[in-house]
């Protein structure tokens, strides 16, 4: 796979210096009116860490997933990504969401647009890049995730998987500091759910910080350096890979395992 184009800058920002997290939660809550969905979240991400969230359906994965990029607002707490806190709105907010990549299980790709203009349109209209170097990064990155013979074509003609990449491809296109990954491959057909986790396999070995809610418990063994088990609305457990597929600490992990892992 191609490497990601350097960066112009070469500043090391202070967090990095100090060693400090990428990504910050602090007694993070979430209501939906009466709905508890996250409560009381502490959580970390080092610098090109990879975590994996699981848990049972309605345990409060995907809302963490969206507070992180402020789809959602958070009720109670803070989080900050690179010890910046995340805007509430305008201008501020727009460059914090290109600081955090976001693939969804559903592709979000614009129908009426190109693959090769669904990658380009974030460089040019947000990082004000030249249209010279967009096009040069987002050929570059439809040869990484392996989809470099579709830049012409138009979101309806790929499959779900293709789609998925791109997708990845558009999100790496903005040069994220971290990806977060929510259910990727829940809408994929079970030949195409491999391509897309290799591509994301790949991007963990390259060091990307990545944040990924799934239930392919495969990737969480294989990529994952934190296992992170969300029980109704909080952090149950959290482990290494191995420690938490031998030996869950908590009832309600031993439970979720032994039902997922039977099918």
């Amino acid at each position: 796979m191609t490497d990601l184009p350097a960066s112009s800058s070469t500043v090391v920002p202070p967090s990095a210096r100090e060693g400090a997290p990428l990504v910050r939660l602090s007694g993070v809550g979430k209501s939906f009116g009466g709905f508890q969905a996250l409560r009381d979240v502490d959580l970390d991400i080092a610098r090109g860490e990879v975590v994996v969230v699981v848990g049972a359906s309605g345990s409060g994965k995907s809302t963490l997933c969206r507070c992180i990029n402020r789809l959602e607002t958070v009720t109670t707490g803070t989080i900050t990504i690179d010890g910046q806190p995340l805007p509430d709105e305008g201008k501020a907010l727009a460059a914090l969401r290109s600081d955090v990549g976001m693939v969804f299980q559903s592709f979000n790709l614009f129908g009426h647009r190109t693959v090769l203009q669904n990658i380009m349109l974030g460089p040019l209209k947000v990082r004000r890049q030249s249209k010279e170097a967009a096009l040069a990064e987002a050929r570059a990155l439809l040869r990484r995730v392996g989809v470099e013979n579709k830049e012409d074509s138009y979101p309806s003609e790929l499959s779900g998987g293709q789609q998925q990449r791109v997708a990845i491809a558009r999100a790496l296109a903005m040069r994220p500091k971290v990806m977060l990954f929510d259910e990727p491959t829940s809408a994929l057909d079970p030949e195409m759910i491999s391509e897309v986790l290799d591509v994301m396999t790949e991007l963990a070995r390259d060091g990307m910080t990545m944040l990924v809610v799934t239930h392919e418990m495969g990737f969480a063994r294989q990529a994952a350096d934190r296992v992170i088990f969300m029980d109704a609305g909080q952090i149950a457990e959290e482990a290494t890979p191995d420690e938490f597929f031998s030996n869950p600490r908590t009832e309600r992990a031993r439970d979720f395992l032994s039902k997922i892992l039977a099918h």
